[in-house]
């Protein structure tokens, strides 16, 4: 196939054939089961299991399997995930005082969103942020992906009864360009794209599925046209056709591969409302979605993980994962050059260093600000 391609290459009979694969738990040896072709995992499997041979095995599903999972009882001790949802509540209050829109990928009415809700979280209760991003599933998964010095952000997503389903789409990021800039891209840079970001939500409240679940479409990300095709109608039909729905409860995980055909569904009930924090979480190779004050989430979160000392190691490196910039660049050289290695300090290095050793916050606070100025250009 040529390097440059375009909306003509695409053809519903190549992705047919891409998506009528079946997923077997013989292919999944630490999973639970298959449903519908996703494969569903026990938390405490994952916590127990060695962790290369889960992230080998998580890998080749997002890859060359259905690119798509669930992890039940991810959070076990659910009053965690109710405390966050109060935080994620207190947000709304004060951006509706404001007069924040919420959404501009929904019908208005139909949904909440908080966009930033990581940055937004670790501000308004860094007590709750450090014991609910704790969770060392989160950081498995997402290395298992992007390796290493990944890049988390998140989205709070309510649906509303009677909110509709959206339509099926792939994310970030090809998936947010047009067909006529998507086809300015080379195909292994389409290819590309899906290893830049993987997608995944905490469950916070149970979605039975009246009340609309993401309706999924395993095997999907493994077309390499998809980025060109999810718009045209004969895909969404498809799309209709045979994606798949799981139901999940507080506390689950849903993670996919960013390439996946997918899209919410519609919420069917009267009186129930679905809420997810959806996260997006990037390469350290890639730009992020959104812009976040990593210094100032530091600033707030470390005094909360220093008074924590009953979280253990694992833990701590969970909460600094989601907190600090994990990668060296880029940088200022001239004023910011490697003394260790071939890469300057990072901003995890930097964390994980003042509580090991137990620095007071105004000497962190100090270090934070000489990081910063040795950035600047």
């Amino acid at each position: 196939m040529s390097a440059f391609v375009t909306a003509d290459a695409v053809h519903l009979a190549d992705f047919n054939r891409v998506c009528t694969q079946q997923a077997s738990a013989s292919d999944y040896p630490l999973c639970a089961e298959v449903a519908s072709n996703v494969v569903i995992y026990e938390a405490r499997t994952l916590r127990n299991s060695d962790r290369l041979a889960v992230m080998n095995e998580l890998h080749r599903l997002f890859r060359d399997g259905p690119g798509v999972m669930v992890v039940r009882r991810a959070y076990e001790d659910l009053e965690v995930v109710d405390r966050h949802s109060q935080v994620f509540n207190e947000i709304f209050a004060n951006e509706a005082a404001k007069g924040v829109e919420a959404d501009h990928f929904a019908k208005a009415g139909s949904n909440g969103r908080i966009w930033n809700s990581l940055q937004k979280a670790a501000l308004q209760s860094p007590e709750s942020f450090v014991e609910y991003y704790a969770n060392p599933l989160l950081g498995l998964i997402a290395e298992a992906w992007l390796g290493p010095s990944y890049q988390v952000t998140a989205q709070v997503n309510v649906v509303h009864p009677g909110g509709q389903a959206q339509q099926p789409h792939r994310d970030y990021h090809l998936g947010f360009q047009t067909d006529d800039v998507v086809e300015r891209f080379p195909l292994p840079l389409h290819r590309l794209s899906q290893y830049l970001t993987l997608q995944g939500a905490i469950a916070h409240s149970d979605m039975p599925l009246e009340t609309g679940p993401t309706q999924l479409l395993p095997f999907s990300q493994q077309y390499p046209l998809g980025y060109l095709a999810w718009r045209r109608t004969e895909f969404i039909d498809y799309f209709q056709q045979h994606a798949v729905q799981l139901p999940l409860n507080k506390g689950d995980l849903l993670f996919f591969n960013s390439a996946l055909f997918h899209a919410a569904g519609t919420n069917r009930t009267p009186d129930r409302q679905r809420m997810a924090n959806l996260l997006q979480i990037s390469s350290a190779f890639g730009k992020p979605m959104e812009a976040l004050d990593r210094d100032r989430m530091m600033l707030a979160v470390y005094p909360a993980l220093l008074a924590n000392t009953a979280l253990d190691a694992q833990a701590v490196e969970a909460v600094i994962g989601c907190t600090a910039d994990g990668y060296s660049f880029p940088t200022n050289l001239d004023t910011d050059p490697p003394l260790k290695g071939l890469a300057p300090q990072t901003g995890q290095q930097l964390m994980a260093q003042a509580l090991n050793e137990r620095w007071p916050l105004a000497d962190f606070a100090a270090a934070v600000e000489q990081m910063r100025v040795k950035r600047l250009a």
